[in-house]
């Protein structure tokens, strides 16, 4: 393009994308109404196994735009065959909607989750895996139980900056901890999600809408049954805890071996002070106050407090799940108790 004589370069949407640098954080994950569909029912059809899927979109400012999805091959045979199958697949897929002009940029994936039991190593090691290429992507969790309960139990992650950094060192102790001001709560970010539809759609379902007073999912919302859902989560719940306690134990046994050990570096130190003042009386050279050599001077490994911290998220989101279900089902039963009463 030419202004007054000076000729101007252009550049693609696609340049100017790629030059400009992430600094704005990420606000809000919007999804398609279609893709939140496509995810239900690919959790629901496969349940009781674990799925997952690749999500599509766009990464606009602090709205991360997911307009797409599609299913990962269920396992079935040896791993390394499976991630070779896997990524071929992946590939072929988005090479087959790049050719018919779908969105194919990868913004994350999706997966579904048991009572919500999703805060694991495998998940911050995916998450790696992903922001290794993609700078910024979130992990949307679909609870098919706990929707079956009369709420959408969708929400999206993303790890947090400080934990990815300490991630990528291994040194989960506790003097890097407090120094990164690094707790469990501080792992993962949820992302608020918004769920979309475009002005086609929206005037479609307004077309295809009832006169019907109340819906399926306000029925499900007035299911009295709660003891297989409670009893799980509290069945869960029990399990972290006792994870928890042999994690606890672990760093009991450390700090014992560690007083041990530092008890024996003052009786050995001593000994040697004492040696040190005889050699000097006797105008003879002193030994030096360490001995690298004895085992009583080797440092002994600090556990790491990840699995801790994963196990103590875990616990907290199972006592979120309880509290939450547990109010509504008082108000179930008061409501209930009103009906009768009348």
């Amino acid at each position: 393009m030419a202004t007054d004589g000076v000729v101007v370069p252009t550049r693609s949407f696609a340049q100017a994308a790629a030059s400009e640098e992430v600094s704005v954080p990420l606000r809000v994950v919007q999804i398609d109404g279609l893709v939140v569909l496509k995810i239900i029912k690919h959790c629901k059809e496969c349940m009781p196994a674990l799925v997952t899927g690749q999500l599509l979109g766009l990464d606009i400012g602090s709205i991360l735009e997911v307009t797409n999805c599609f299913p990962f091959p269920s396992r079935g045979g040896e791993e390394d065959e499976e991630e070779a199958d896997g990524a071929n697949y992946q590939l072929e897929m988005m090479r087959c909607l790049r050719e018919v002009n779908v969105d194919n940029n990868t913004v994350g994936w999706y997966q579904s989750t048991y009572m919500g039991s999703f805060q694991t190593v495998e998940l911050i090691e995916t998450f790696l895996n992903y922001q290794e290429n993609i700078k910024r992507c979130v992990c949307i969790i679909y609870d098919p139980l706990r929707s079956g309960q009369g709420v959408l139990a969708l929400k999206a992650l993303k790890l947090t900056d400080a934990f990815m950094d300490l991630y990528r060192t291994q040194n989960f102790v506790g003097e890097k901890l407090r120094e990164k001001s690094l707790t469990w709560k501080n792992i993962f970010e949820e992302i608020p999600v918004k769920i979309s539809n475009s002005s086609l759609v929206s005037s479609l379902m307004t077309e295809l809408e009832t006169d019907a007073p109340a819906t399926q999912c306000d029925f499900d919302r007035l299911v009295l049954s709660t003891n297989p859902f409670m009893e799980k989560n509290f069945e869960f719940l029990i399990e972290c805890m006792d994870d928890l306690s042999m994690e606890q134990q672990k760093f009991q046994y450390y700090y014992r071996n560690l007083a041990r050990q530092q008890s024996q570096q003052q009786i050995w130190l001593q000994k040697r002070r004492t040696e040190n003042a005889a050699r000097k009386q006797a105008g003879e050279e002193l030994l030096p106050e360490e001995d690298p050599n004895n085992p009583i001077f080797k440092p002994i490994v600090e556990p790491s407090r990840l699995d801790s911290y994963l196990i103590t998220n875990q616990i907290d989101n199972y006592c979120s799940q309880i509290n939450g279900f547990s109010g509504q089902s008082f108000s179930k039963v008061y409501l209930m108790d009103a009906f009768h009463e009348d």
